[in-house]
């Protein structure tokens, strides 16, 4: 027999007397029996998962499953996760749980029993495992092998039978559903420039739903796309080491209500930005063209006010929109950042281009504490005559805001300190308590039309909370 994976229960509280009744697990065809006895004893099962899931399977409630190694689902499978599940990554296994193209996963938890992906340590930290990884066939602008519109997953997901590979026709293609899901202590650097992130999105088509993800602590960037055409809703990167919300290779997906907050010590040494925004690596004109839209999000950068620690160096934009991106944002709000837009203009074709056919927006905007509010770096292959005079003008028209102090933005506890959970709402007088515009043709499908700025309406809105846990 070829087993997939393998399962190990764990039973406690089990009398060898007295045998009165049984449960039996069958997967892949292995058979385990767990006695209880008498009926009244509850089973715990702590369950390994490893090599190839290849049919339905689902992961039950109030359970323990652990990730050894790279974990993929395929064969046009289903994986479905019960609320209140728990997933751990074997420790020093590099685990992974990768959903194939034409796979599924049906993870959809509760406020109330969220599911949870998370290290096995007792003392957890960014890196324990690799991540979650979903592979679909939406369009990509990228090649593989002479095969345009296919991808390669980064961070050495690719094996022999090509179930790293992404990418396809189907705007609207399903893999399933994330909904009150958490990701913590995820990441993994195969090589340089080639990691798994928390979690990854390549591909992915908009039949897919996602709603209510909090990725923490995660060892790259947090959130990550690799073309598709996915929406998404409620994210929340916390406390990430490299980038919060990075998107390229074609996604063109769109991104409502989301929150990022950065630890003041702790950067990538590539760089780290909350917006990191590129068509293709080396910045080419190849279609689709990266076009994600973005509203309101709140970004919480390392710089708090009245903050005399200094901030790790390798900090540096809210957003770098570079090599030839045409992401666009709005209602949203950036604080605390060295340096807040930055139109990177510097390799391939120039990223102005974007702004000045209309194609990249950034509208209804607040920077707040930034010490270069906007920067511009021009191409020196490709000089075109836009300038830094232009950036401020076109940043000036769009209705965009730029204070001082992050203290301005008069959020409620955005920074709160370690071991407690933080407020994003915004206190009385904010600026963001108005002024939510969704007149943009850009705006016009696919978003929730609000009158407020950032992520979170007031007081009473406490989406973020519950299912969430800000205190590792």
């Amino acid at each position: 027999m070829k087993l997939k994976f393998l399962i190990v229960p764990i039973v406690t509280g089990i009398a060898v007397t007295s045998l009165n009744s049984c449960r039996k697990i069958e997967e892949d065809g292995q058979t385990v029996v767990t006695t209880v006895n008498g009926g009244t004893t509850t089973t715990t099962e702590n369950t390994i998962l490893s090599g190839k899931i290849t049919s339905n399977l689902t992961l039950k409630a109030n359970t323990t499953y652990k990730l050894r190694g790279l974990v993929y689902v395929t064969n046009g499978a289903t994986l479905t996760i019960e609320p209140g599940t728990k997933i751990v990554g074997e420790a020093d296994k590099n685990g992974a749980l990768i959903i194939t193209r034409g796979a599924k996963i049906n993870a959809e938890g509760t406020a109330a029993n969220p599911i949870i992906f998370t290290s096995e340590k007792p003392v957890p930290k960014r890196g324990d495992w690799a991540g979650l990884v979903i592979l679909g066939k939406a369009p990509v602008n990228t090649s593989y092998n002479g095969n345009v519109g296919v991808g390669e997953m980064e961070g050495g997901i690719n094996d022999a039978d090509g179930n790293g590979l992404y990418g396809g026709n189907d705007p609207a293609d399903n893999s399933g559903v994330l909904k009150y899901v958490r990701i913590e202590y995820a990441g993994y650097a195969f090589l340089p420039d080639k990691e798994i992130n928390g979690l990854t999105f390549a591909g992915v088509g908009n039949g897919t739903k996602v709603d209510y993800v909090e990725v923490a602590y995660a060892n790259d960037d947090s959130f990550e796309w690799f073309g598709g055409t996915v929406n998404c809703s409620h994210l929340i990167a916390y406390k990430g080491l490299d980038d919060d919300f990075d998107t390229d290779n074609g996604y063109s997906g769109k991104v409502q209500f989301g929150i990022g907050v950065r630890d003041s010590q702790v950067a990538d040494v590539s760089g780290s930005n909350a917006f990191e925004s590129d068509n293709d690596a080396n910045g080419s004109s190849t279609t689709p063209q990266t076009s994600a839209l973005f509203s309101n999000m709140t970004i919480i950068g390392p710089m708090q006010a009245g903050n005399t620690t200094p901030i790790n160096t390798l900090f540096q934009n809210a957003l770098q929109i570079r090599r030839n991106s045409s992401i666009s944002i709005f209602n949203s709000v950036f604080i605390g950042y060295p340096t807040g837009l930055y139109i990177d203009a510097t390799k391939g074709t120039p990223t102005d281009n974007n702004i000045t056919s209309g194609k990249l927006v950034f509208e209804n905007n607040i920077l707040a504490g930034m010490t270069t509010p906007l920067k511009y770096g021009p191409s020196t292959s490709s000089p075109t005559s836009f300038t830094i005079a232009a950036l401020q003008t076109w940043f000036d028209g769009a209705k965009n805001t730029v204070l001082g102090s992050t203290a301005d933005v008069k959020l409620t506890n955005a920074w709160a300190p370690a071991g407690t959970t933080p407020n994003f709402s915004p206190a009385a007088g904010s600026p963001l308590l108005t002024g939510g515009t969704f007149t943009h043709p850009l705006l016009a499908s696919g978003f929730t039309p609000v009158t407020y700025k950032g992520a979170v309406k007031d007081g009473n809105d406490y989406w973020y909370a519950g299912w969430t846990n800000f205190n590792l």
